[in-house]
């Protein structure tokens, strides 16, 4: 599969300062953008809600021209020099356009590329090889990262514009949200960008970034059964199965991911997984969780895209935001009120003792028209 080659390399491209200074992107230059099989064809929204959120944020990115698969997974089981040399090509052709960083969303995208990179600078002779093999210069000089680290990256201008927004409430503050990385994320821990591969922390901190509550749960890196969807679908559904069961034991209202295999697997198979009516547990990606949080329309975020219907999810979440602020107001005027009536007492208080003789002395009786009393009683 290839990328539409009339791609032009951003330009002139104003980035916000918190922005440049928290990814370091050059402005001029950006970040290339490399979508990969999956979010140009069983998961477009994932492309949506992260071009959606990229210009909301002013990050710069630019889709790679002539992009082609990188492999996943069939590639680099095949044969060891292809699985190489297909995600190879990617990033000399962003090396050629003069990036310097890859974002690559696929979880599955994002493993292999920078298993190619590892490749090229750790095995002997293979980068001398690489020019002659892709049929081009590559000095393998670009680095490769993924939605949830350049989200990670941007954190404090996310949690800057969410609490800017005063135009619509949050309809994630306090939503709880249970952050599942699976395998390709995190694993090997070589290509693990830095976060625990056991324990890791980056997608819930921006999950805590957009308002909401990050749930402690024990199954964010077990494995979602991937490409056995279709050749052993039921091992799939077990595997999902343990994975929505011990969410919503934790008290999760959705489970936010970046990998489109792992949503494909949660949210296409979730009604083969639920056994007992249980409500659906919508499956979001982390894209789409930033957006919302931002205030971005639904329907730019691909969220009527979902197999688990999101709009009665979204719609109970925006009732609960309008709910908790009028809450908050009615909270805030009842301070308010009992502020002002303290206030009243104490200028009351104030009078009263600035009407009151000085040295504290008792004020003379005021005379009476009474006859004086004569000692007995009449």
């Amino acid at each position: 599969m290839r990328g539409d080659p009339v791609t032009t390399v951003a330009e002139d491209v104003t980035v916000p300062a918190a922005a440049a200074d928290a990814a370091g992107a050059k402005a001029g230059r950006g970040i290339a953008y490399y979508p990969g099989c999956s979010l140009h064809g069983t998961s477009p929204e994932f492309d949506e809600s992260l071009r959606a959120v990229v210009e909301a944020l002013g990050i710069p990115v630019a889709e790679i021209p002539d992009w082609n698969c990188c492999g996943a997974s069939s590639g680099h089981t095949t044969d060891h020099l292809l699985g190489v040399a297909l995600p190879a090509r990617n990033l000399a052709l962003a090396e050629a356009q003069g990036f310097d960083r890859v974002l690559a969303p696929c979880a599955a995208c994002y493993n292999r590329l920078s298993a190619a990179s590892l490749a090229v600078a750790t095995e002997d002779g293979l980068a001398e090889r690489m020019p002659e093999i892709l049929g081009r210069p590559f000095n393998n000089t670009v680095s490769v990262f993924n939605a949830v680290q350049l989200l990670h990256e941007y954190g404090p201008l996310i949690e800057e514009r969410v609490a800017a927004s005063l135009a619509e409430p949050n309809p994630l503050h306090g939503v709880k949200l249970a952050a599942y990385y699976g395998c390709l994320l995190v694993r090997p821990p070589e290509l693990a960008g830095g976060d625990d591969p056991e324990q890791p922390m980056m997608m819930d901190d921006v999950i805590n970034a957009c308002g909401a509550d990050d749930v402690e749960w024990n199954m964010k890196v077990e494995c979602c059964g991937g490409a056995f969807s279709i050749s052993r679908t039921s091992s799939v559904v077990r595997l999902g199965r343990s994975i929505i069961e011990d969410a919503r034991r934790n008290g999760a209202e959705a489970i936010v991911v970046a990998c489109p295999l792992c949503h494909s697997n949660l949210d296409l198979r979730q009604k083969a997984m639920t056994e007992r009516g249980e409500r659906p547990l919508p499956i979001l990606f982390i894209t789409q969780v930033v957006g919302l949080a931002l205030g971005l329309p639904a329907e730019s975020l691909g969220l009527n895209r979902h197999f688990v219907a999101t709009d009665q999810f979204i719609e109970d979440l925006v009732t609960r935001a309008a709910a908790r602020v009028k809450e908050e107001q009615r909270l805030q005027a009842e301070a308010e009120a009992k502020a002002a009536a303290r206030a009243a007492r104490r200028a009351e208080a104030e009078k009263a003792k600035a009407a009151a003789p000085a040295g504290g002395e008792a004020a003379p009786a005021a005379p009476s028209d009474a006859a004086p009393d004569a000692g007995g009683d009449a």
